[in-house]
């Protein structure tokens, strides 16, 4: 084992990605550069992740509240919508509740408790047990949710997002009811029109609503995939994946994320001579501890990758074997065993002893997490990500 180190992943420094740039010329010119800055030396199936925010940037994949009213109105007219689930997010679904509520002449806008899908609590379990309410069978009207808990505001951002939410509604001249319910049929004694803006879980909440009768079931990947007056769209995604640009912006999930891929691919072919793998990623697939917040609130972490990352990773468990296989040898023996015994090992490894624990998750899962964490979400400059030796293991010299 000549090697002494295993996976990198590096953050790549780009300009500021706008409107109109290409940005499969930016970033083959950005990794070129950092190359030779570094004296990195590229090899076949090293991974080239860019975020999806500069990809939605470059394409100008924006709407407008307007944009969004307009759909609304269209898809419901002057019907009482339903909106559940939505979660608690000024970057997410505040402005996209502004284009919504201006569409709309009344919504009654249902929330789950004690915690939106992601893990954004508007009151915690101890709350819940206190007062001895169960959120799966009882539906709570503002009121009562007011009477019981009071005001509560976000740990992180101190907002209450009850107040602030049915503020933006009003604030369009759309009449607002709050109710809180975890059912998503709960809307239905309320409105038979219903916009579901869950994530994850959309396609059970309008197969459930659709069977108990609902007369119109739209989720937010249902609305704003196709232009409007020459807005952004996606086909795909719609609403979800969204995020606040300004005011009355949002920027979309971004478009044609394979088309993409493809093309950089090729030019980074061109530019090194090795094949890489590339992949569009947006939010990683991690739950924060401390805040029981999971990152993941986009529709997949990623929405476009190459051919070399599907599936999932094969490996055996080191300790399992240092503990069983290999026990009582030590040194240069312990290693030489444990090298050859991986470089022969089965392609599939599920189900196997010798892979407990390694948790088998997607590769574009695994890697997309990589790269946000790698990039963050702030102000480090580095949309572009470069890992080596991400498929490499224990044999490998």
């Amino acid at each position: 084992m000549s090697r002494t180190i295993g996976a990198v992943s590096r953050g790549i420094r780009t300009p500021i990605i706008v409107e109109g740039d290409n940005l499969v010329e930016i970033t083959v010119q950005s990794l070129l550069e950092a190359f030779e800055e570094e004296n990195i030396t590229v090899h076949d199936r090293d991974i080239v992740g860019v975020t999806e925010a500069v990809v939605a940037r470059a394409q100008g994949n924006y709407i407008t509240c307007d944009d969004i009213a307009k759909d609304v109105k269209a898809k419901f007219g002057d019907e009482t919508i339903g909106l559940i689930f939505p979660i608690l997010s000024r970057n997410r679904f505040s402005i996209v509740l502004k284009g919504i509520a201006r569409g709309a002449k009344k919504i009654v806008l249902m929330l789950s408790y004690p915690s939106d899908e992601v893990g954004n609590h508007l009151v915690s379990l101890d709350q819940l047990d206190e007062k001895g309410v169960n959120p799966w069978s009882t539906i709570l009207t503002e009121k009562e949710y007011r009477d019981l808990f009071g005001e509560n505001v976000h740990p992180f951002t101190k907002v209450d997002y009850v107040a602030y939410y049915k503020e933006l509604i009003l604030a369009e001249n759309c009449d607002c009811e709050v109710i809180f319910a975890n059912r998503a049929t709960d809307i239905l004694p309320y409105a038979k029109n219903v916009i579901c803006a869950d994530i994850h879980s959309r396609a059970r909440s309008k197969r459930l609503l659709k069977a108990a009768g609902a007369e119109k079931v739209l989720g937010l990947d249902d609305l704003m995939t196709e232009s409007i007056d020459g807005s952004g769209f996606n086909e795909m995604y719609g609403l979800l994946g969204s995020n606040k640009a300004t005011e009355e912006k949002v920027k979309l999930f971004p478009r044609d994320c394979e088309t993409f891929v493809t093309e950089l691919q090729a030019a980074l072919l061109k530019a090194t001579g090795k094949k890489l793998e590339c992949m569009v990623y947006g939010d990683g697939a991690f739950k924060d501890p401390q805040g029981k917040i999971w990152e993941l609130a986009d529709p997949v972490v990623s929405p476009g990758f190459t051919d070399g990352l599907v599936g999932l990773p094969s490996e055996l468990k080191l300790k399992y074997l240092a503990d069983n296989q290999f026990a009582g040898m030590k040194g240069e023996e312990l290693r030489d065993a444990m090298t050859q015994y991986i470089a022969n090992k089965k392609k599939d490894l599920m189900g196997s002893m010798e892979s407990q624990g390694t948790t088998p998750r997607q590769l574009t899962d695994l890697i997309g997490s990589l790269c946000d964490l790698t990039s963050g979400s702030g102000d480090k400059g580095t949309p572009v990500i470069f890992i080596q030796g991400y498929f490499d293991n224990y044999s490998n010299e």
